[in-house]
């Protein structure tokens, strides 16, 4: 058992993994290195909450200043800049280095950009409280031209938010429908539609050739060479895994730190968070990156209790995660494809208000619910028990019928 533990990242899943740690009963020395100055913090609220004004910086802390004493880590300022596998050393950019009997890696990771995104004003990326307080102070006042790159869910939120804060707003969509590789065609369109119903210009089977201007951004150009006024840019075009601190370490990076089923990536090396890609023997042991805020929080709790000692079994969770949208909450469990065969199962399309489910090789895959929170943790539950998709069909008729019974009281 380790007397020691480097927490690498001071992010959500670093933070619970500390929290684990302690929880299980571990007493030794637990270092948590984080590259903001600040103390950690959740990121969900800043394309929503924060980013409209509804809450302050103060109630995104991870943990309260009254709290850091519970979890007894000593936090250190500053940026992994290599590792050492076989001494569990982390050498950071100052040139300090710290060294444990168990390290976790929970670097995270960066989004990606455009060219000439870091020269002109305006131009926004959104992963930090600094980001998104640039991106607030923007958006203040009087309404503004704004062109969101790229309709993942972020992107999705901030449009939304933009939306109702009285900005002109269009998303730029490369694909033919949002999260078509994920949702399929039909929910996708819908997930659309959620938008163009509030005044959103969604351009889809868009490129974007390049952004304009000299010293603000002014205009956005589309790869048919027309152009889009902006005096905002949100670029939300999936992040990067910020793993190159670890390239001559000899872990195996590739999209990611790959892991085992125990989220180990080397002896007493362990990854955890958007940073880690394990292999999920819920999925028949795919290897898998997440990006999910739920994800972030049961990997860290699971690694902190596996190097405590007192978890034996993989990690193999069926990934969810869920998006405030206007007056809509989109949820999605498992790991569906587009290609998946897809039943809606309750609810009302027309209505913005249903579940459907995905199956594939006769396995169900996941569970969409738009406004339907109910249905997607039970079918959730359904996949933690490994469901056929004919049994996953047979349990959708059974809450059917019960909804049927209940609406003829």
């Amino acid at each position: 058992m380790s007397d020691s533990v480097l927490i690498v990242g001071a992010s959500l899943a670093g933070i619970r993994c500390a929290g684990s740690l302690r929880r299980s009963g571990f007493s030794g020395a637990i270092t948590l290195v984080g590259d903001e100055a600040r103390r950690p913090y959740d990121r969900p609220p800043l394309s929503k909450q924060y980013l409209s004004g509804d809450w302050p910086a103060e109630k995104l802390q991870l943990v309260q200043p009254e709290h850091w004493g519970e979890l007894n880590v000593d936090w250190v300022h500053g940026t992994a800049a290599s590792l050492d596998v076989e001494a569990k050393t982390v050498t950071l950019a100052n040139g300090r280095t710290h060294a444990a009997d168990a390290v976790v890696i929970a670097t995270g990771a960066r989004p990606r950009t455009l060219p000439r995104a870091d020269e002109l004003g305006g131009v926004h990326v959104l992963r930090s409280l600094d980001d998104a307080t640039a991106l607030r102070n923007e958006l203040a006042g009087e309404p503004k031209n704004v062109v969101v790159i790229g309709a993942g869910f972020i992107g999705a939120e901030v449009a939304a938010t933009a939306q109702l804060a009285g900005h002109s707003v269009t998303i730029v969509e490369a694909a033919a429908v949002p999260m078509e590789r994920g949702l399929g065609p039909m929910i996708g369109a819908i997930c659309g539609a959620l938008h163009r119903d509030e005044g959103v210009d969604l351009r889809l089977s868009t490129g974007v050739a390049g952004l304009l201007g000299e010293v603000q951004v002014e205009a956005v150009e589309l790869d048919d060479v027309s152009t889009i006024a902006a005096d905002v840019v949100v670029i939300g075009i999936g992040v990067v895994p910020n793993t190159e601190w670890l390239d001559d370490s000899g872990l195996t990076i590739d999209n990611g730190v790959v892991a085992n089923e125990f989220c180990e990536a080397a002896p007493s090396i362990y990854a955890a968070g958007d940073v880690a890609r394990w292999s999920n023997n819920a999925f028949g042991g795919e290897v898998m990156r997440v990006e999910h805020w739920e994800n972030a929080v049961e990997q860290g709790t699971y690694v902190g209790r596996r190097i405590a000692g007192t978890e034996d079994a993989p990690f193999a969770p069926v990934p969810w995660f869920w998006s405030d949208q206007y007056s809509y909450k989109i949820q999605l469990a498992g790991r569906p494809l587009g290609t998946d065969e897809m039943e809606i199962i309750s609810g009302s399309v027309e209505e913005k208000r249903f579940a459907a489910i995905f199956g594939r090789d006769g396995q169900l895959t996941g569970v969409f619910g738009l406004n339907r929170p109910k249905h997607v943790m039970q079918f959730r539950r359904q996949m933690v028990d490994g469901a056929t998709w004919a049994e996953a069909l047979e349990f959708a008729e059974a809450l059917a019928a019960k909804e049927r019974a209940r609406a003829q009281g």
